[in-house]
């Protein structure tokens, strides 16, 4: 994980674009490597690069292509697969579809002349090196994506990974991740209204930080990355470029954490959020004063990533004149110039009639612009310092017609056994002693404990339009004041189901995250992901892959939810090619946005008065195969995960959206991780509101011990909370559609009481989910 500097070796100012450089000459011994392979390039990929260009490269050329090749910005491993989500999509999943796939984020119809834009992305890697600062600025990128679309970003979430809780290093990474998210956050203004924190030994070196965020704009306030008018001029704005950052792409985003590979470890970026917030309002007076042809924020690969995808995106081409480019760091040479991911920045296409005002507003939020280049009708892009020409190429070479592979996948050896070690034939406990006991060890358990210590370092309710959040099944976020209309946002992974078999795993997790809006009461409208996988260039995590993606697409088809977009992160792996343990657990986060008339009418996940009738809907099934159960009491991991049934999940989402817009529940709570009992544990702990269960008709109808009603993870189940003046109501809507339905109890006083197996007094019940980590994380 050590390195010599990976800052690119650049072209001097006197160097032009068909110079013979240093990278054929400087290879020295054949020991050492060359200066391409030191920023992420092949041996066939520089190839490629010199019959494109008809010549060599010059070393800026050979920095914008490391960047802009690299998997982290290219997607080449994937991308192949990835086509299968707009060829999944049916006519009638556009209906509300602004923005697509393609774009910096992607854009939905919410109504009454609303939109709203989000995307999950990661930051894996540099939050391993850096914690506080890698999650800072994977909140930050995320924002500016928003910004880009010409929304005002309104809520974030976070999607967390760590190692083994008691692991030596996992407190680092915690405790920096989680600051720098809460930091960056809520320096911004913005509420952070959920997501996930798992532990697990195979995220210990490749820790997940995934960030969500969420903007709202009208209809007409949508911009795109594109560059288009020739004698426009291109502007950057906002903070000034320095070293940070540098290689983050191609070199550390791109690559395993293997000791003694090729890895160098650059500087991660620096973020400065309350530049970021000035940047947010100076953007959205820009947008509302019509200054802004094209826009796109400068993230990975930096000014390499925004020149070359605004003129490709555009068609035109695009002149630079590098040396206009604002620095913190004036001994940057070219190269850096281009790869350097400083954050807060921000590159326009303005027409020159609009120069002065875009100037005027940007100065009056103290926000330093620079216009460095002009939009030209050649088709190239050609970039100049000091007065001498370093880059001259086709830019959709650069950025969309890069190398696409078609990486070798192939199921491991290891799988077939892996599913055969059923958790089923594991040794359980019968006596309702031993079941209690069960229960109170899983609900203190890493992952079924508590976040509270995490989530209550961010802040949830700034900006006074959070309707729902943490710990509640969904985020909810009010956008029009005057009508209540709002949306739901819930992510949702499984990575142990997703080892077992990837394909259902994915679909897992969208039916999850699904359900999840819908026991808010929303309306599911559309996907974002984020796929979190080993390295494509093993044959097993690239199988993992493959079948997640292509599980994902015929799931969000059959639910009719579109992806709109998302991010791809490999090589997260750090072990032996071929080994069970040569990856992380494959994660497919899934984000589910839904749509409210009116966020009033919203559902949450605990019940606050005594006498509701509590009501499981769904079957349960003896499926313990990937459960928590499975995992705390045996340190286990095989079998098949839960079964997925997408029609059922598609009925169950329908009643929950039903009764929550008719007044017929007061509370809804999906199940899933855990089962029953965490359901039940959840819903009393949310409120103090207590519950008398009795599961006899249950086990009965389903046919499963009482272990297995209360620990078995079936999917397409929920809890709810209906008050009695609509018992019969929500009975018969139920029983017309035919879809299971028990009652299995009421909720009283302050005590969950579990016929058969014992009574377990609610603040009890709240001391062993809250001391979890704070005992490991003070």
């Amino acid at each position: 994980m050590t390195g010599s500097d990976p800052r690119v070796p650049t072209a001097s100012p006197q160097a032009t674009a068909g110079d013979v450089d240093t990278v054929e000459h400087a290879a020295g011994t054949p020991d050492q490597q060359q200066p391409y392979a030191e920023l992420g390039l092949k041996d066939d990929e520089y190839q490629q690069i010199r019959e494109i260009l008809g010549r060599r490269p010059t070393n800026a050329e050979l920095a914008m292509y490391s960047v802009m090749w690299s998997e982290h910005c290219s997607y080449k491993s994937s991308k192949k697969h990835l086509r299968v989500f707009g060829e999944r999509t049916t006519e009638q999943m556009r209906e509300k579809l602004l923005v697509g796939m393609g774009e910096n984020a992607g854009v939905v119809d919410i109504g009454d002349g609303w939109a709203v834009t989000f995307k999950v992305e990661s930051h894996n890697h540099p939050s391993y090196v850096e914690p506080y600062q890698g999650a800072a600025t994977g909140v930050g990128g995320i924002v500016r994506d928003i910004i880009s679309m010409g929304a005002r970003p309104v809520a974030v979430m976070d999607q967390l990974r760590f190692g083994a809780i008691d692991a030596p290093d996992t407190a680092r990474v915690v405790h920096g991740v989680v600051a720098g998210v809460g930091g960056y956050g809520n320096s911004l203004g913005l509420p952070n209204i959920g997501g996930e924190t798992v532990f697990d030994a195979s995220y210990q070196t490749n820790p997940l930080v995934n960030a969500l965020c969420v903007g709202v704009l009208r209809h007409e306030d949508i911009h795109l990355a594109s560059a288009t008018g020739p004698g426009n001029k291109v502007v950057l704005f906002g903070a000034r470029t320095g070293g940070d950052g540098i290689g983050g792409a191609s070199i550390l985003a791109s690559e395993t954490f293997e000791e003694g590979g090729p890895v160098k470890r650059p500087s991660v970026q620096v973020g400065d959020p309350f530049m970021e917030k000035v940047l947010i309002e100076c953007c959205l007076e820009l947008y509302a004063a019509g200054t802004v042809e094209g826009i796109q924020d400068l993230g990975a690969a930096g000014i390499s990533c925004a020149t070359s995808e605004l003129a490709a995106n555009g068609g035109s081409g695009m002149h630079i004149d590098l040396e206009n480019v604002l620095l913190r760091d004036p001994t940057l040479t070219a190269g850096e110039i281009l790869m350097s991911e400083s954050q807060e920045r921000m590159m326009a296409v303005v027409s020159p009639e609009k120069l002065a005002e875009f100037e005027a507003i940007t100065a009056k939020w103290d926000v330093e612009a620079a216009v460095i280049g002009t939009v030209t009708g050649d088709g190239r892009l050609t970039i100049d310092h000091f007065g001498r020409r370093i880059v001259d190429v086709d830019p959709s070479t650069v950025a969309v017609d890069g190398p696409v592979y078609d990486r070798p996948f192939a199921r491991p050896a290891w799988q077939d056994a892996l599913q055969a070690d059923r958790a089923e034939e594991l040794a359980r406990p019968s006596s309702p002693e031993d079941i209690a006991q069960t229960l109170r060890t899983l609900i203190a358990s890493p992952n079924l404990a508590s976040a509270g210590w995490v989530t209550d370092q961010y802040d949830r309710y700034v900006g006074g339009n959070t309707a729902l959040a943490m710990p509640d099944d969904a985020g909810v976020i009010r956008v029009d004041e005057e009508t209540g209309r709002g949306v739901a946002l819930a992510t949702d992974a499984n990575g142990r189901y997703t080892k077992l078999d990837p394909r259902t795993g994915a679909q897992l997790a969208l039916a999850e995250a699904y359900r999840n809006v819908a026991t808010s009461g929303a309306v599911p409208l559309a996907v974002t992901d984020c796929l979190n996988f080993g390295s494509p260039e093993d044959p097993g995590p690239m199988w993992q892959l493959v079948e997640a993606i292509h599980g994902l697409a015929d799931a969000c088809q059959e639910l009719g939810v579109p992806v709109t977009g998302g991010n791809v992160s490999l090589y997260n792996s750090t072990g032996e090619p071929g080994r069970i343990d040569s990856a992380i657990h494959p994660t497919p986060v899934v984000g589910v946005l839904g749509v409210f008339d009116d966020v009033a009418r919203r559902t949450p996940s605990g019940w606050q008065d005594e006498g509701l009738a509590i009501f499981l809907l769904g079957t349960t099934r003896e499926e313990l195969s990937g459960s928590a159960w499975a995992d705390v009491a045996h340190s286990h991991l095989g079998g098949l995960p839960p079964q997925v049934d997408l029609a059922a999940e598609r009925e169950l989402a329908e009643i929950l959206i039903a009764a929550s817009r008719d007044g017929m529940v007061d509370s809804a709570h999906d199940l899933s991780q855990g089962g029953l009992a965490q359901a039940l544990v959840e819903s009393v702990t949310r409120f103090g509101t207590g519950a008398r269960i009795v599961l006899d008709d249950v086990l009965q109808r389903d046919g499963v011990d009482l272990f297995t009603a209360l620990f078995s993870e079936s999917q397409a189940r929920a809890i709810v909370g209906v008050p009695r003046s609509e018992e019969v109501r929500f009975t018969d809507m139920c029983t017309a559609r035919k879809f299971p339905l028990a009652r299995i109890g009421v909720t009283t006083g302050a005590e969950l009481e579990i016929q058969g197996v014992g009574a377990f007094p609610v603040a009890e019940l709240r001391t062993l989910r809250e001391a979890t980590l704070p005992k490991h994380f003070g």
